[in-house]
């Protein structure tokens, strides 16, 4: 698929709450799309940190995963994230991994 039309077809995923509101309908408090986009993008940058990755949001529509040298791909959703770090940082992703999950508990996040 194009970027183009990833970016035109793949904005939705089962992920974002304000987006399926059925899905999350115990939530007490109403989140507006833009700032659950926000905390998630704040979220994901304190996870691909220790990989040497960063994660901007592309005008509401996709994500941006740049690498430290420089590599950047185009992430419509959560779904094509973790493949796309392994690719740019040439390593195994594993946000599930103790010593990460430690390190981010340590760090407050």
């Amino acid at each position: 698929m194009c970027s183009l039309c990833g970016i035109i077809g793949g904005r939705d995923h089962w992920t974002d709450s304000a987006a399926s509101p059925a899905a999350f309908s115990s939530r007490q408090q109403r989140h507006t799309w833009h700032r659950e986009r926000q905390t998630r993008t704040r979220l994901l940058n304190a996870v691909l940190r220790p990989y040497g990755l960063s994660l901007k949001d592309w005008s509401g529509n996709a994500y941006i995963l740049r690498g430290r040298t420089g590599q950047t791909a185009i992430i419509n959703n959560l779904g094509e994230l973790w493949a796309e770090a392994e690719r740019l940082s040439r390593r195994d992703c594993d946000p599930l991994d103790p010593a990460l999950l430690a390190t981010l508990s340590q760090r407050g996040n």
